[in-house]
């Protein structure tokens, strides 16, 4: 049986994570579920953000599930020492487990085009898949520096790093519309060169039934805000995909809609992208539907169970519809929300 660990965290992750829980016990009832400490409240109880017996854990983990770390600005765990700060025990965490790729779905829900900053017309039927690579590129070259007046930073990719991203992608689109966007800046940058080259001699070797296109970076910033029906599955490197990432969250209309995961050669993390909302933290009134999502993205991605993904992400679909939480205009507390998730099980019987 495939062992599940959730981390619930600080705030309101208990809540969203106890949701997402118990809709993943009721689609898949043989996973074994452990529950263990990450973050300021893991520092609380054992004086680490990440302690040992939740690393211990991950060991005999399939997937983990995380909710939030963190505190209010005025938090007694932002005065401790780095190491010792909640945040700096999901960094822990996600190197911990290699997660090289970040796969953030970017979905307008049906009925909820009206939240979205962008016309309806262009908003309606939104389904973008972004994969970023996350462990190299800009952010991680150990050649960096400042020099007094100089500073630099490096961007390196090998052909291995390139290959390991580029493989989930299209392996994601094969479950998708089969079309992949590899998004670099070739034009000027010798990394994107190899970056290009190298997604397409995979897609060549390996992906032949995949449709690849190749994107300026500058051009899919203007055209996923004003042409987003054209992405299916979009792979690129690091500050590429955490810029893209970010500007695409904003179509769906809000956070609470935003499930993430990030896979590597072991066990997946998958999470929700919001914070830890430490002023509704404990009332109960939550948004769980991107803890919901994630949990989804757990069995499509991790556990390798899509028609229990697609059962889930149905479910979700008709309850924002029936049952909106407050954050999105309606009325529905966390339990509410959960509750019209698990309604809509019933009525979305699981395929195969």
């Amino acid at each position: 049986m495939p062992t599940v660990i959730t981390l619930p965290g600080d705030g309101i992750g208990p809540e969203v994570t106890a949701a997402a829980t118990q809709i993943l016990r009721e689609v898949a009832p043989d996973v074994t579920i452990e529950e263990h400490a990450i973050g300021g409240i893991a520092y609380d109880t054992h004086g680490d953000p990440f302690p040992q017996i939740t690393r211990d854990a991950l060991a005999g983990a399939d997937a983990v599930l995380l909710g939030t770390v963190g505190g209010a600005q005025d938090s007694v765990w932002n005065t401790l020492p780095r190491p010792k700060r909640p945040e700096s025990g999901l960094l822990a965490l996600r190197k911990a487990l290699g997660c090289y790729a970040n796969l953030r779905p970017v979905r307008v829900q049906p009925g909820l085009e009206h939240l979205s900053p962008l016309k309806p017309e262009l908003a309606r039927g939104v389904d973008i898949l972004i994969v970023r690579e996350l462990l190299g590129g800009v952010y991680f070259d150990g050649d960096r520096k400042i020099d007094g007046a100089t500073a630099y930073n490096t961007m390196r990719y090998t052909t291995p790093e390139v290959e390991r991203v580029a493989r989930v992608a299209f392996w994601a689109a094969e479950q998708r519309k089969g079309r992949v966007t590899s998004v670099d800046k070739a034009n000027v940058l010798e990394v994107s060169e190899l970056w290009r080259r190298d997604v397409t001699a995979l897609r060549d070797r390996e992906y032949r039934g995949i449709h690849l296109n190749h994107e300026y970076v500058d051009s899919v910033a203007m055209l996923i805000v004003s042409d987003p029906s054209r992405y299916d599955v979009i792979v690129t490197e690091n500050l590429f995909g955490d810029i893209l990432s970010d500007l695409a969250a904003v179509i769906p209309g809000s956070l609470g809609l935003m499930p993430s995961a990030s896979l590597g050669d072991g066990a997946g993390l998958f999470e929700p992208i919001h914070g830890s909302a430490p002023d509704i933290a404990g009332r109960g009134v939550a948004n769980p539907a991107a803890a919901i999502m994630s949990a989804g993205m757990l069995l499509r991605h991790g556990l390798k169970r899509p028609d229990a993904a697609n059962q889930i992400d149905r479910a979700v679909a008709l309850a924002l519809r029936q049952s909106p939480t407050r954050d999105l205009g309606g009325t529905a507390d966390t339990a509410t929300f959960t509750r019209a998730v698990l309604d809509a099980l019933e009525t979305s019987p699981a395929v195969g």
